[in-house]
């Protein structure tokens, strides 16, 4: 076994700890007070400088040794979600709809594993900015550092992040070149037509009929509009409208999820979207208001960046642990963000066969903690020579 390798191994049982201990007391997005009060006072304990409170809740460690110029960014994210949580494992949630089930909590300790490392042995010659990041699930974490000045207050020249993966073969890193995650876009269309009895269509303007046709039309995008070597997903999560049999209600609520594989398509879906929605309406006689969400983006992958994270990790765990090119995913991912303003390199780990991350049933394997934690330590390393 890597030498690096053996001795995180040694370090499993510690940050098992710490990772059972955030999944016991699960936080939702800007809601992580607590989470980010007990990282901070580890990552205190051991020398580090801590910056609390960057884009609400989210917090960067950082840890200077010698006089290299260089600097790097190792981001971590901290929230749960609003999931009941169905294992019956020692360490389950104790709060009453919200759990761990992303693995934000082995993503967490990882680094908190790595962060202890460094710290013993400081074998590197330059700065390394650890981002114990909010809010990833509601994609809203990264934008909010980001506009609280993330890059200015803690300059990196390289970002790095990882994301457990169910399905794939447990302990083995995946990387990817270029895009990997999707842009996800959330909307809302808010149709408002003329309401009546039920009795009396004749006196009504009915945004139903009128939101039910376009749900059929919005399905025409991606199948008609989007090339088949392109991907592109185009839903209807929610439609709210009325809330009596007989009623025919003034208004109706079409909630979108978009997600796109480039920025190309991101842009003819979106202007698609815009076009149908204002054919629809006007043929049914409504009018429409399109809520635009936070503007999505494709994490991509700096290539030369990624071939030499993608080394490193041969290095520290052998040829046959790390796969090259990895899967692309069409979820969404807001280290995105990150990557458009700083080189950026995002691997997957694989988690193995367990429920898909978001599931009730979901489990992070603790078996990966001392991979991640070492793969941290050998990148900082290696770009802090």
């Amino acid at each position: 076994m890597n030498t690096l390798l053996n001795t995180l191994s040694a370090d499993q049982g510690q940050m098992q700890s710490w990772r059972h201990h955030m999944h016991r007391y699960p936080e939702v997005a800007f809601d992580e007070h607590q989470t980010a009060s007990y990282i901070a006072g580890l990552l205190r304990g051991w020398g580090y400088d801590v910056t609390s409170g960057i884009g609400k809740t989210g917090l960067v460690a950082s840890l200077k040794v010698g006089d290299g110029k260089r600097s790097i960014g190792l981001r971590a994210d901290t929230d749960a979600l609003a999931v009941q949580e169905m294992n019956d494992s020692e360490h389950k949630s104790m709060v009453d709809g919200k759990s761990h089930t992303c693995g934000h909590d082995g993503h967490s300790a990882m680094l908190l594993g790595a962060a202890q490392h460094l710290a013993r042995t400081r074998n590197f010659n330059g700065t390394v900015h650890l981002i114990f990041q909010p809010a990833e699930e509601i994609m809203g974490g990264a934008l909010a550092m980001i506009e609280d000045g993330l890059f200015e207050r803690f300059p990196m020249d390289a970002v790095f992040g990882m994301h457990n993966m169910p399905t794939l073969e447990r302990g083995k890193i995946y990387f990817t070149s270029g895009p990997l995650f999707a842009a996800v876009d959330n909307w809302e269309v808010i149709l408002t037509g003329k309401g009546s009895h039920g009795a009396m269509p004749e006196r009504s303007i009915d945004p139903v009929v009128a939101g039910a046709s376009l749900v059929m039309a919005l399905q025409s995008i991606v199948s008609r509009n989007v090339a088949a070597k392109d991907s592109a997903v185009v839903s209807v999560g929610a439609f709210l409208a009325g809330d009596a049999g007989n009623v025919i209600p003034q208004t109706a609520t079409l909630r979108l999820s978009t997600r796109t594989s480039n920025p190309e398509t991101r842009k003819h879906v979106l202007g698609r979207i815009k076009a149908i929605v204002a054919g629809q309406s006007a043929s049914y006689d409504v009018s429409y208001e399109i809520r635009e969400g936070a503007p999505g983006a494709v994490l991509a992958n700096d290539p030369a960046q990624t071939e030499e994270c993608a080394n490193v990790a041969r290095a520290l765990l052998g040829d046959d642990q790390v796969i090259m090119p990895g899967p692309t995913f069409m979820g969404s991912e807001d280290f995105a963000y990150y990557a458009q303003k700083v080189r950026g390199t995002y691997c997957i780990i694989g988690n193995g066969d367990t429920a898909m991350v978001h599931h009730p049933m979901y489990e992070f394997d603790d078996r990966n903690l001392s991979i991640g934690a070492a793969y941290w330590v050998a990148v900082t390393e290696h770009y802090l020579k």
